[in-house]
């Protein structure tokens, strides 16, 4: 049978929903987050397709489970769900889980304003700032990030050829810049972003291949970056992340960011220690930094930073019986 009860912590960070599902976790095998992800995804992916797709979610859907720490000095461990699967790291995601669990008491730091998270894609150390018994704000130092693919042509079906990047930041990102036959996510819709996206990814990965160096089981361009100008005054950069089949990101997007940190860092357009104040397609702000510079693989990459802040909108004990039959959701197209 595949049925239960998941209550959960609602909310959104920047804008991009988040949904911290607090009970209702199966017993997930393996000694690090990676395989553990593996075991989910094999078996109890029913429960992602529950909680993140209609009628219990919708398209923009993310969600989190909190699990013990796989590391000796972490503080906990967090598998993320969402509308277009399991996903090695999700920054907006990771924000608002630090937010939700430290307000609802879930989480007991070693260190106060200190955490250090065990993800599928490796470790991610956290700072945060309360103010009484809010969080406002979480800075996040992500997992290495670097430019895998440089000026890669491809022909997207109704739009004409386009030239992009390919960078990864705890997951794979197609960096769509202002060209011909793209003028800037300032001058297109979102109708515009949702058509195109699926053919921009669909003609990079028939192209080549984005596999992480150290982890096989991390793969596909799974994400379009579609960068333009920005709307505030103070942002050096704007951008819109398709994900999913209809995801389009009202965040920043953190491992966007990152990754479009490693993007401008290798065309020496960004410097370490520089303040990134990055824009999302609703106008949200996260701010990124690059650390240091470290590798992978033998591959210069960054070490990122985003910070950002979350809000928490309400509560819910959400029902999955295997007798509906919209038990594990569905999408309309």
């Amino acid at each position: 049978m595949r049925r239960g009860t998941f209550s959960c912590i609602d909310g959104h960070t920047c804008g991009n929903p988040v949904r911290l599902i607090t009970s209702g976790h199966p017993n997930l095998l393996g000694s690090t987050m990676s395989e553990k992800r593996q075991h989910f995804m094999a078996d109890f992916d029913w429960i992602r397709q529950a909680l993140m797709f209609e009628p219990r979610g919708h398209d923009m859907m993310s969600g989190a489970f909190i699990y013990p720490p796989t590391t000796e000095d972490g503080d906990a461990s967090v598998l993320f769900v969402e509308t277009s699967g399991c996903l090695p790291m999700c920054g907006h995601g990771l924000i608002g889980t630090i937010t939700f669990a430290l307000q609802a008491g879930l989480l007991q730091p070693k260190v106060e304003g200190e955490l250090k998270i065990d993800t599928p894609a490796g470790r991610v150390n956290a700072q945060y700032l309360r103010s009484g018994e809010h969080v406002e704000w979480v800075k996040l130092f992500n997992v290495p990030a670097f430019l895998a693919y440089e000026q890669v042509v491809i022909d997207v079906p109704d739009l004409g050829q386009l030239t992009v990047d390919i960078s990864y930041g705890g997951n794979y990102y197609i960096i769509v810049e202002p060209q011909q036959n793209f003028p800037g996510i300032d001058k297109w819709s979102a109708s515009d972003i949702l058509t195109f996206s699926p053919k921009v990814r669909n003609a990079v990965n028939q192209k080549l291949k984005c596999v992480h160096p150290e982890d096989p089981t991390v793969q596909g361009a799974s994400h379009v970056l579609w960068t333009g100008r920005p709307k505030q005054s103070d942002s050096h950069a704007a951008n819109a992340v398709f994900y999913g089949e209809k995801g389009l990101d009202r965040s920043p997007c953190g491992t966007g960011t990152s990754a479009r940190m490693a993007q401008l860092h290798a065309k020496g357009k960004l410097l370490a220690h520089e303040p990134f104040i990055h824009e999302s397609f609703i106008g949200s702000q996260f701010i990124g930094c690059i650390e240091g510079i470290t590798e992978v693989a033998g591959r210069v990459a960054i070490q990122p930073s985003i910070r950002g802040w979350s809000k928490v909108t309400g509560t819910s004990n959400i029902s999955v019986d295997d007798s509906d039959p919209y038990a594990f959701g569905f999408q309309v197209v």
